[in-house]
């Protein structure tokens, strides 16, 4: 029987990479587009576009969000902010994702960031630990 490779799982063990700092390297509009328009598959942009509007103070329309969405709108692009409040309207961390990923790193929220945090400490305990007992072994040889 043959094996089925699994193309969406994707390596759970995988060292996200930064981009190579080269020219142009960060061009990534069309990008931003595919994920906002995927991110709002499911969603009515009226109400992403009000609830964005609500976050910010200032008026996202639903035209402005299908010009962030589309492809050949070059000139459209979402500041920061607005990249925040879209995250947040949506439920998603879509752009953050996109942003960690580019940076090389990978985004940790909630009882993930805490968990990393734990893991961080925990393996410097067993590396103080492990010294310790070097050097204890050390003494007990010089004695």
């Amino acid at each position: 029987m043959r094996k089925l490779r699994d193309d969406r799982t994707g390596d759970l063990f995988l060292i996200p990479q930064p981009v190579a700092p080269v020219a142009g390297a960060l061009c990534c509009r069309v990008e931003v587009a595919h994920v906002m328009a995927e991110a709002l598959r499911d969603h009515d942009r009226y109400i992403i576009a009000a609830e964005m509007s609500k976050l910010l103070g200032q008026e996202v329309t639903k035209n402005m969000l299908d010009a962030y969405c589309s492809e050949s709108r070059d000139e459209h692009h979402p500041s920061f902010e607005r990249a925040i409040a879209f995250d947040m309207a949506t439920g998603t961390h879509t752009l953050a994702n996109m942003m960690a990923r580019k940076l090389g790193a990978k985004l940790a929220i909630g009882k993930d960031a805490l968990n990393s945090e734990l893991g961080k400490l925990e393996r410097q305990r067993d590396e103080a630990s492990n010294k310790i007992k070097q050097l204890k072994k050390l003494l007990g040889e010089a004695e």
